[in-house]
């Protein structure tokens, strides 16, 4: 069984047809309890770093999510939710992130044109294709992206693919049973799915 986050900030639903569509079962939750009935949960969101933690502190999910990672359980960030398991973020005024993973969330500057937030459809660079979510996934794939920040991650060595956009900032991160994606999976059509149908089969 897969738990769905849902704090109020995420596409909840578009995550979870997406699941469905390819046999998965889901729950659709923000109860400790059932987070800890399932092998794997998704952690979406939209939105502000810092009203993303204060709504997962009010509704005790921080802890939960924290031990279902600590137990080896199957983790899957998507955008926000990515972002949340770092250990701040430049957005952030006060709130600190989970700290599972060390590093920072920066955001893009808004320079040589580039347009902040970075919206659209951008390729990813494989950097470590034995990644289980790139199975099958070639490389300068494209999926699709809507964010103003990124991760920075303190040890490389978890970076399984990297985006250009000004830099080359980290759009996959796979460390243990932790998995990450920048861009919004149910959004990106075949490659997403692709992605979404490795992660169903961890």
């Amino acid at each position: 069984m897969i738990a769905i986050i849902d704090y109020g900030m995420g596409n909840i639903h578009s995550v979870q047809k997406a699941l469905e569509s390819m046999g998965a079962k889901t729950i659709v939750t923000n109860k400790p309890v059932d987070i800890k009935t399932c092998d794997k949960a998704v952690l979406p969101g939209v939105g502000a770093f810092d009203d993303a933690i204060q709504e997962l502190k009010r509704q005790n999910l921080i802890s939960a999510l924290t031990e279902h990672i600590k137990a080896k359980k199957i983790f899957l960030g998507i955008c926000l939710g990515m972002q949340l398991l770092f250990e701040e973020s430049e957005e952030a005024r006060v709130a600190k992130g989970f700290g599972v993973l060390k590093g920072i969330v920066k955001k893009f500057e808004n320079k040589d044109n580039l347009k902040v937030p970075h919206m659209g459809w951008n390729q990813l660079k494989l950097k470590n294709s034995a990644c289980p979510l790139l199975k099958d996934i070639t490389d300068n794939s494209y999926v699709y992206f809507c964010h103003s920040y990124y991760p920075k991650p303190s040890d490389e060595r978890i970076v399984a693919a990297t985006t250009d956009y000004g830099i080359d900032f980290t759009s996959v991160l796979w460390q243990d049973n932790i998995y990450g994606v920048q861009f919004h999976p149910e959004k990106s059509q075949e490659v997403g799915l692709k992605i979404l149908r490795n992660f169903v089969s961890l």
